[in-house]
């Protein structure tokens, strides 16, 4: 059976809403062999991302960048997931053996810095952008909702 992680930080009730969105969508009927796995940022670990064959990742957008936790998350499974680095030592181009991922932002005005530095580090890791980044802004409501909830939708029926 295929093993989906989510990763997530959703520390506020509107940023939670879309966390469950998500996790319902990967979770749905009609999407069959996937065993979906939900982890919060500070709790996720390399052996769940070594273990998993796909990703979906939440968080809001805090001072134009990803939350701190979802920032530990990459920080603590980075190398042991296989997580390449440039002479620089900044994020290199991942490695072979590509798994889908997701990623969900919300933020109150703007969501560029945390996209732009969760797609940076992603790309160093041997995933590959499986569906368009689902950014909000503002409140969230159900069109919102159900953009999330086709989000996990999505990437877990990649995994079916």
């Amino acid at each position: 059976m295929a093993r989906l992680l989510v990763v997530h930080h959703a520390p506020t009730p509107v940023v939670r809403s879309l966390a469950d969105a998500v996790v319902a969508g990967a979770r749905d009927d009609e999407i069959e062999g996937v065993e979906v796995l939900v982890r919060e940022a500070l709790s996720a670990s390399a052996s769940d991302v070594l273990e998993a064959d796909g990703y979906l990742l939440g968080t809001p957008a805090n001072f134009g960048y990803m939350s701190g936790a979802l920032k530990h998350f990459f920080d603590t499974i980075f190398l042991e997931a296989g997580g390449a680095l440039s002479e620089d030592g900044s994020a290199g181009a991942g490695s072979s053996g590509r798994k889908p991922f997701g990623l969900w932002v919300h933020g109150r005005y703007d969501t560029t810095g945390a996209v732009r530095s969760v797609l940076s580090i992603a790309g160093a890791l041997p995933w590959t952008q499986a569906a368009e980044v689902l950014e909000v802004l503002g409140d969230v409501g159900e069109q919102e909702r159900a953009a999330a909830y086709e989000l996990g939708g999505t990437v877990a029926a990649l995994l079916s």
